[in-house]
């Protein structure tokens, strides 16, 4: 490796020394071509992205792309019901390598408002890798310019060889996932064990017994209940009493371990505290 101090002063004097490695790193990052396809209200903000005041040409990415064979970047922006995953999952197989997922969106990465949805995928990270996650409902277009920067610098530090180095440099890694079907009850497989770990696995999110925990430790006094899902998601609800319910979420937002700062799935609860009757 040449020392950086060492190019710099080289660079002035005209002399441009580099690697294999860089120059094809520097290639690839800056000549990104997303694929053009939107699935809901999250595209209109990726479109904006691509309009004159953000312009993402300047990240040379402004090539959309009809065609799944001529991109290699998909941004998942927006919401993925159960009927629209096998379709998705068909178009990135059919991208050319290397290629890159952003999920775009709170219901790209879980499914957002309606993750208790019988039709929604909880997060296409289910089915295909995704290397940027986008929270927010919807993000604007700086987050989606923050990503693919995210995505530049990923780029830029993959190697050629050994350890980091890009999936289609790898003989080992998976580049193709299953496309799955729609079964009695539910999508077949649920999800790609190539890419999902669920809760079973590795996952960062907690068990709903491990949150009930958290939150009766956390906030003395609290009655937390349990409440079954008997659908085949068995996404189970926790329950707690109105006059905790500010204290509660409260903590699962604040909590560093939780960080549930997006709490979509609060639905309500029975009886006002703390208002005046209408006159």
């Amino acid at each position: 490796m040449v020392d950086e101090g060492l190019k710099i002063e080289l660079g002035k004097q005209g002399v441009f020394v580099t690697t294999i490695e860089e120059l094809y790193n520097w290639g690839r990052r800056n000549s990104i071509w997303p694929m053009q396809f939107g699935l809901a209200c999250c595209a209109i903000e990726m479109i904006a992205t691509t309009m004159a005041r953000y312009d993402l040409a300047r990240f040379g990415a402004e090539v959309f792309r009809p065609s799944p064979r001529q991109a290699d970047m998909m941004i998942i922006s927006g919401t993925v019901t159960k009927k629209m995953a096998p379709q998705v999952v068909r178009l990135y197989n059919q991208m050319a390598e290397p290629k890159y997922v952003i999920a775009m969106g709170a219901c790209a990465i879980s499914g957002g408002p309606f993750k208790q949805g019988y039709n929604v995928l909880k997060g296409i990270d289910r089915y295909i890798p995704v290397d940027v996650h986008i929270p927010g409902c919807p993000p604007r277009p700086e987050a989606l310019m923050h990503a693919f920067i995210t995505l530049q610098k990923k780029i830029d530090a993959q190697h050629l060889t050994g350890e980091g180095r890009p999936r289609h440099l790898d003989a080992q890694a998976q580049g193709e996932f299953p496309v799955p079907v729609q079964g009695e009850h539910d999508l077949e497989p649920t999800s790609n064990p190539g890419v999902w770990t669920g809760a079973g696995g590795d996952s960062l999110m907690k068990t709903v017994e491990e949150i009930k925990a958290a939150i009766e430790a956390a906030v003395p006094g609290a009655t937390v209940e349990i409440v079954p899902n008997p659908s085949v998601s068995a996404q189970h609800s926790l329950r707690v009493q109105p006059g905790d319910a500010l204290a509660v979420a409260k903590f699962l937002h604040d909590d560093a371990e939780l960080r549930l700062d997006f709490l979509s799935n609060v639905t309500g609860w029975t009886g006002r505290t703390g208002k005046s009757p209408k006159r």
